[in-house]
């Protein structure tokens, strides 16, 4: 690699650089920070400070296994397009695997295609149309709650937590946060579990014999997830089989059951398969969401010139009236702080593929089975692409669209994904943060406390390590 010019840093001995990686993010978010934008040096300072050294792509090492960081577009939309079928999706193993079992996001070939068919079909137009009210009912749930802070101060985050929750357990299983806390709150104790070991190296392989209390514990969650969601899964079943209900219903939940059933074997899905993209789909159907929309909070609570043109356009298009769907699609100037949003508080900060066979990237010829990382953040911060002010919240940038702001390399921008494999909940979240956003706007003007902390973290996601506390006042 370092004679094709990829350079890097030094193995270290057993751990390669994980230890260099985990002391680095420590001390970067040791402490919160100024309030800026500009997250890349605090969230991914191994990211940062390795590219200032080696460049844009580079070598490093996890544990025994190289590990290469991609970051210029034109071989990341080779990567992702992945027309010869030589990248493939990284093996999802350890905490991970009992996290999402083998659902959407680590399935690959006939079986991918099979859940994607699945999901698109549970999240298309029609459909996105029909979950509208839940949103509303839902978002209206939350605003109620709201009026006993008129002139004080609220910490949204465990607030956007729950709404996201609800509207994901309402639209895509048929139940209510409440019936799906147990589920919710198992697959946040696995997400942590997760989080802690990420970048740590297993030393002993025989996990039987040799087994932490992380181990012990993860084992016990995803034995008790899997039970919660049976319950869930019996529950529907029964409402049909007990002649109650004429179908399983249009939902997600619905669609797998319906699939599960299905007359031709050849066509069916097992209980396992249900199970995995159940799982899924509660963790990926609020966890980006919920912090997209915190984000845009404290954002607005911010730049209130911002907060001010976002409040008159949903005005104009609503009045005091509930979100349409046909209102929600021209909804411009909401759409561009969304964007640019993303593009700073990028949801998801790796997104990772395996080389399959021998192939050549670019200028760089591969090896099979090493692993590439793609990182979204350092995208969304490059200045060649967003200029010099690239850190900076500027919505305007996107006022003429995606393409117009990336210079037509769509690449440039990745909060969802690309290709075939962009978020199949890509229009659901859009819908939900602009029919949330839209009613907090017709109630509520919001200021920034004095009490809040600017420290974002990394879990799963860009968290607000602190919360986000705003002052809400009432219009």
């Amino acid at each position: 690699m370092r004679s094709q010019g990829l350079k890097g840093p030094s193995y270290r001995f057993i751990h390669g650089n994980t230890k260099e990686i985990i002391n680095m993010t420590k001390e970067a978010t040791s402490t919160s920070m100024e309030f800026s934008h500009d997250l890349f040096p605090r969230i991914q300072p191994h990211l940062y400070s390795w590219m200032k050294l080696y460049g844009k792509n580079f070598l490093f090492w996890k544990g025994h296994k190289p590990q290469i960081i991609v970051s210029e577009p034109e071989l990341i939309k080779e990567i992702l397009g992945n027309k010869n079928g030589t990248y493939r999706k990284s093996k999802v193993g350890g905490y991970l695997k009992k996290l999402l079992g083998d659902g959407l996001v680590a399935a690959e070939g006939q079986k991918w295609l099979k859940q994607r068919k699945l999901a698109d079909h549970a999240f298309h137009g029609e459909c996105l149309k029909l979950m509208v009210p839940a949103m509303i009912s839902s978002v209206q749930d939350m605003l109620e709650k709201w009026r006993n802070y008129e002139s004080k101060e609220i910490e949204v985050w465990p607030e956007i937590k729950i709404l996201t929750s609800e509207v994901i357990s309402r639209t895509a299983f048929g139940s209510s946060y409440q019936e799906g806390k147990n589920i919710f709150e198992m697959i946040t104790k696995l997400s942590v579990i997760f989080g802690r070991n990420a970048n740590k190296i297993q030393l002993l392989n025989n996990r039987k014999v040799f087994r932490s209390q992380d181990d012990i514990e993860s084992e016990k969650l995803e034995q008790s997830l899997r039970g919660s969601v049976l319950i869930m899964i019996k529950k529907r079943e029964h409402e049909v089989t007990s002649g109650r209900a004429d179908n399983f219903g249009n939902d997600f939940l619905g669609s797998l059951l319906t699939v599960h059933h299905d007359a031709d074997q050849t066509n069916r899905i097992s209980v396992d398969d249900m199970v995995d993209e159940c799982k899924t789909f509660y963790l990926a159907g609020h966890e980006t969401t919920s912090t997209l929309l915190s984000w845009i909070i404290l954002i607005l609570a911010v730049h209130m010139d911002w907060q001010e043109k976002a409040r008159k356009e949903v005005l104009q298009l609503f009045g005091h009236e509930n979100p349409t769907s046909e209102g929600i699609a021209r909804l411009k100037t909401v759409s561009m702080i969304i964007n640019e949003t993303i593009r700073l508080y990028s949801p998801v900060l790796d997104m990772t593929r395996r080389v399959n066979s021998k192939v050549r990237l670019g200028k760089y010829e591969l090896p099979a089975n090493i692993e590439l990382h793609i990182p979204p953040l350092a995208l969304h911060r490059n200045p060649e692409i967003w200029g010099e002010d690239a850190y900076l919240f500027k919505p305007e940038r996107f006022a003429e669209g995606v393409a117009k702001a990336t210079k037509n390399n769509p690449i440039a921008f990745l909060p969802f994904g690309y290709g075939p494999h962009t978020c199949v909940g890509l229009n659901f979240a859009t819908n939900e943060v602009k029919i949330a956003l839209s009613m907090i706007l017709q109630q509520h003007k919001f200021t920034l406390s004095p009490n809040y902390v600017h420290s974002p973290i990394h879990f799963l996601t860009v968290q607000p390590q602190h919360g986000i506390q705003i002052m809400l006042h009432s219009l």
